[in-house]
């Protein structure tokens, strides 16, 4: 009883404070429009040389205030870019003419775990029918076993993060699989049929003569006896995590001919994805066989991707595999899947929305504090103005602007700042909330409408902040503030 009633207490306590914050910047933003419509309004007004002449004999004041609102502009972009970046991601991973199919039950593919002999050419012949071939005739039809490596990060700082998470992607046809998810090589070439290649243990720059000294290490599970010990097995990277490999060591991005040390076998890097801002950049491809004799996935697969000519098709091919009896599976759009995905997208949403709002009322109370400063320096100004036959109205109109003016300076400024994050890399979780998910390397995005957001917000803390003092100054009288 008392955990309920606490519980209320507290949502009726933010509920207020929310109300209370809408409410003041309503009002404000009302009024500073009335304000704007007033000043355009024919008639005699404070000059704006007035304002601007102010703000530079007090540009100590005038750069204080500005730097308030570069730095909550610019932090909240950059925390915007990282949003829009995850929402980008998962967005760019799927393609409408693309059918997922998990075990029956399962909505992640890292807990999914289908028969080999499952396969989706078995299948109902209604959504065989739908599925595209390619140029050769080949059904496009990708059987993949995910798993996730436990990664200890070399050269690590002792009080540093010591382990990272590392995806890997097990795949029968490089090519077919390419074509499923649209994706081309940047460098290199897909691996081989066996996914093998000799190497031998002398310093050089070739594929089969590789500088031991530059190897990564990675932890798993037991070494495959049927590899053997003078093969390493043929490994395809995204640029996202031979990027993130880079910082390991000197050098730059992992590139072809290097090696991995996985599960106590040597993997060599025959080639990297051009795989964008998508969950792939953050992936390790290479032969299904090897990924399942080396982390125990023997004759199992954790989903199959099917390839249709649009997202019409899919969803006609994904009802069909769900109507299958003789195998219950879970089928659904590629879209869709990745999109469950980005349920970790609203908890930073939100996050960044409270965040944001605290920022926003400490940079508007900050603004308030050092415009009440100003107007008590230039008590004398606003009584010489109001003898000279200004109205109340015109004295909040020139304050008011005189705050805006700065907001909208500041606002420009720190998204500028802010755009600079554009293109930057990050690494984060993306999840559908019900455990699992992918560690995904991301790129910050900077768009029209994160910039438009910022200088939203510039406006109206410079609304809400600039609107109190100036309705301060109207009220003083000419002959007292003379005195």
């Amino acid at each position: 009883m008392l955990k309920s009633i606490s519980v209320l207490f507290i949502a009726v306590f933010f509920g207020v404070t929310l109300l209370t914050l809408a409410f003041v910047v309503l009002a404000s933003i009302v009024a500073t429009l009335a304000a704007l419509v007033y000043r355009l309004m024919p008639g005699p007004n404070v000059p704006l040389r007035y304002n601007l002449r102010n703000m530079l004999v007090r540009w100590k004041n005038t750069a204080v205030t500005a730097a308030a609102f570069i730095v909550v502009i610019a932090v909240l972009v950059f925390m915007l870019a990282f949003v829009n970046g995850m929402y980008t991601l998962t967005e760019s991973s799927g393609r409408p003419g693309n059918v997922v199919v998990l075990k029956s039950g399962s909505n992640d593919e890292a807990f999914s775990d289908l028969p080999a002999d499952a396969d989706i050419l078995k299948m109902s012949s209604e959504a065989q029918k739908n599925i595209s071939v390619n140029k050769k005739g080949r059904a496009l039809a990708s059987k993949e076993v995910y798993i996730i490596v436990n990664q200890p990060i070399p050269n690590a700082k002792p009080d540093g993060k010591q382990n990272r998470f590392v995806q890997m992607r097990g795949i029968e046809s490089a090519e077919i699989s390419a074509e499923v998810h649209g994706l081309d090589l940047q460098t290199g070439r897909w691996f081989s049929e066996t996914g093998l290649q000799k190497i031998e243990r002398t310093s050089g720059t070739g594929q089969n003569q590789v500088d031991t000294r530059g190897i990564i290490a990675l932890a798993g599970g037991a070494a495959a006896a049927s590899v053997p010990d003078d093969r390493a097995i043929e490994v395809v990277l995204g640029a996202g995590i031979a990027r993130e490999f880079s910082y390991d060591r000197p050098g730059g991005p992992l590139r072809c001919g290097e090696l991995l040390d996985i599960g106590g076998r040597k993997w060599i890097v025959v080639g990297i994805m051009a795989s964008g801002n998508s969950t792939f950049a953050s992936e390790l491809w290479c032969r299904d066989t090897l990924v399942q004799e080396q982390f125990g996935r023997r004759n199992s697969y954790s989903s199959y991707v099917v390839s249709t000519k649009d997202a019409k098709a899919a969803e006609k091919t994904a009802q069909d595999l769900r109507d299958f009896k003789e195998l219950p599976v879970n089928a659904l759009l590629e879209t869709e899947y990745y999109a469950k995905l980005s349920a970790n997208n609203k908890l930073f949403l939100y996050t960044i929305l409270v965040v944001a709002i605290v920022m926003a009322v400490g940079g508007a109370l900050g603004v308030m504090n050092t415009m009440f400063a100003a107007i008590s320096q230039r008590a004398k100004d606003i009584g010489v103005l109001r003898l000279l036959g200004y109205t109340r109205w015109q004295i909040l109109v020139s304050f008011l602007l005189e705050s805006l003016v700065i907001a909208i300076l500041g606002g420009i400024i720190g998204c500028a700042l802010g755009y600079f994050a554009d293109g930057l890399t990050a690494t984060s979780i993306v999840t559908s909330g019900q455990g699992g998910g992918k560690s995904v390397i991301l790129r910050l995005v900077v768009d029209a409408q994160t910039m438009a957001i910022g200088m939203l917000f510039a406006f109206v803390m410079g609304a809400v902040g600039g609107l109190v003092p100036a309705l301060s100054a109207m009220r003083l009288k000419p002959l007292e503030s003379l005195k």
